[in-house]
């Protein structure tokens, strides 16, 4: 079990995260890719890190723009499990933002 983050906590993370806002219920982010393929990519590229950290984002896919919310469903809000996930994000997307 993850232990949930406290607002300070969450709003510190948020602060070293690029584009992330949200709350200690969920944190989230909008990327736009330069095309529907690039977009698709990242997801493919985010559900593999997702699917390595045993932790899944919800996807929203609107042709190039994709949107990737974070909590931990079973805490309740936002953990330790999320932030690190949306650095991983935070990675993929940047190299993403090159194609």
């Amino acid at each position: 079990m993850a232990a949930l983050l406290s607002p300070d906590e969450v709003s510190s993370a948020l602060s070293e995260l690029d584009g992330w806002t949200g709350d200690t219920t969920a944190i989230s982010r909008t990327v736009t890719a330069p095309s529907f393929p690039a977009a698709i990519r990242l997801v493919v590229e985010v559900a593999e890190a997702a699917e390595d950290a045993d932790h899944h984002p919800d996807i929203d896919i609107r042709w190039r723009t994709v949107t990737f919310a974070l909590s931990t469903h079973s805490e309740g809000g936002v953990t330790a499990k999320d932030t690190a996930l949306a650095r991983r994000i935070d990675e993929l997307a940047s190299a993403h933002s090159a194609e």
